[in-house]
């Protein structure tokens, strides 16, 4: 199987990890000083359908239950992003955002009314079972998965290390339902990954920011650095299927490649919810040529290291459309332990584009073969892989908000440029072929443009000439 699920669409749920562009409040919210006008009669009609469900509900249902609900309702009515945390579930959170925690390590997502794999994430139970992208879960142990929301899934998978989970799959192209028993484990998230391909060329893949991803990213251009004996020829940033994470990481890793400028700016309606984010000015600093790949995997945090980097022309971007959550998740603690995941505000790019349900745009498209899935030893043979789905695609997701960005141009990002002439395909080395499956044609194409950098940078040039002066 291979190592990129070209499946991954970000912004979901994963099992017991929040995969999401967040800013964590150091304390519980002050409670809103005025409500807008009518707010109180509506409270009255809710008051009474509270009232009216517990006295004629066929079973008793405590109050706390019903306001649980109608929060998590509220909430859900929104956008995709926002949601109320309970406080076994911000607790959750807090650990997650660590790096480790118990879980079958599989994100999730609601498709089409139906609880639908994303991905399994690599080397983890829910992926040695052989669970696959667009998997339909239909039951969780005896409960069926219609109409459960998407933390009602959450917990129902969690549990203890060592105990099991029976899940019932709907595939495509497979006639029956089938079941997979599957063993909770301690999901440990390494969120950075790294080695050499070949010719002194770097690679280091991202897969998540988490609270250790920024100061993992440091130390893993260190090793390459000095086992390069500081003769870096370039250098491959994978954020492919990567989901996003933590603001205050996505900004330390962006900050690791630039000397200097925006990286990133966000706009709420507070106040407290316009910020503005730049790299530093450093006393030694390399600028290396640099590929970063993306797909629609690359979500949120990923997208806003892989606009920032674009902008800046410090690195090309290769593969293709990001996902286009351009939104802010704030969490926002309550005074009983729970919390609101909340969205906040948009973030734009140095440039000021925003991404939200838009997307970066590859400088180089490049898109993967289509594969066939391998079969978990059931009848019906092969899945073929689906289209990847974007924010576009989720139900209640907000606009863009931005028909022209401030320079003119379309919201949407980068320039389609052909590969450079007599630039022969290259295949990664021994080390980058045990990492990556032998047909990873986006990473050839990254090594490809690394090796013939400077013949790539004059055709680049002349695009931008060519784009400036139609």
């Amino acid at each position: 199987m291979s190592v990129i699920k070209k499946n991954r669409w970000a912004i979901t749920f994963a099992i017991l990890l929040f995969a999401c562009f967040v800013v964590l409040a150091e304390r519980p919210v002050e409670r809103a000083q005025a409500l807008p006008a009518g707010t109180y009669e509506d409270l009255d009609t809710f008051a009474n359908v509270l009232a009216l469900v517990q006295k004629n509900y066929v079973e008793p249902v405590s109050t706390k239950r019903l306001i649980d609900g109608a929060i998590t309702g509220m909430l859900a009515s929104l956008d995709p992003h926002s949601a109320y945390l309970t406080p076994d579930l911000y607790r959750d959170l807090q650990v997650e955002t660590r790096g480790s925690f118990g879980g079958l390590g599989i994100e999730i997502t609601i498709k089409n009314g139906m609880l639908t794999v994303v991905a399994p994430i690599e080397d983890t139970p829910a992926y040695k079972a052989g669970l696959k992208a667009n998997d339909q879960i239909v039951k969780i142990d005896n409960d069926f998965t219609k109409d459960m929301t998407l933390t009602e899934a959450v917990k129902r998978m969690r549990g203890p290390r060592g105990t099991k989970v029976t899940l019932t799959i709907h595939r495509e192209d497979v006639p029956d339902l089938f079941s997979v028993a599957v063993t909770r484990d301690v999901i440990k998230i390494k969120s950075v990954k790294s080695n050499e391909l070949q010719d002194r060329i770097g690679y280091v893949r991202v897969t998540t920011f988490q609270e250790d991803t920024g100061d993992d990213l440091e130390k893993a251009l260190d090793k390459i650095t000095k086992d390069d004996k500081g003769k870096i020829k370039g250098l491959v940033l994978d954020l492919r299927d990567d989901p996003g994470g933590l603001l205050n990481q996505a900004v330390k890793v962006a900050d690791e490649f630039l000397n200097g400028g925006m990286i990133v700016y966000t706009e709420g309606r507070l106040e407290n919810q316009r910020q503005k984010y730049f790299a530093h000015k450093k006393n030694s600093y390399t600028e290396y040529p640099m590929v970063v790949l993306i797909n629609g995997g690359t979500a949120s945090a990923s997208e806003i290291v892989a606009g920032a980097l674009q902008d800046h022309r410090r690195a090309v971007l290769v593969g293709t459309q990001t996902f286009g959550k351009g939104s802010v998740q704030t969490i926002l603690p309550l005074d009983d332990k729970s919390a609101l995941r909340l969205t906040t505000a948009r973030y734009f790019t140095p440039n000021g584009r925003s991404i939200q349900a838009v997307g970066v745009s590859p400088d180089v498209e490049v898109e993967p073969p289509k594969q066939e899935m391998a079969s978990l030893e059931i009848p019906g043979g092969a899945v073929e892989e689906h289209a990847e789905i974007r924010e576009s695609d989720l139900p209640r997701h907000f606009q863009n908000g931005q028909l022209r960005n401030k320079s003119g141009g379309s919201p949407s990002t980068g320039t389609a440029v052909a590969p450079p002439s007599g630039a022969a395909g290259a295949k990664p080395g021994a080390e980058g072929a045990k990492a990556k499956e032998p047909k990873d044609v986006q990473l050839e194409k990254a090594v490809d443009i690394l090796k013939h950098w400077d013949s790539f940078k004059t055709q680049l040039a002349k695009s931008d000439a060519s784009a400036l002066n139609p």
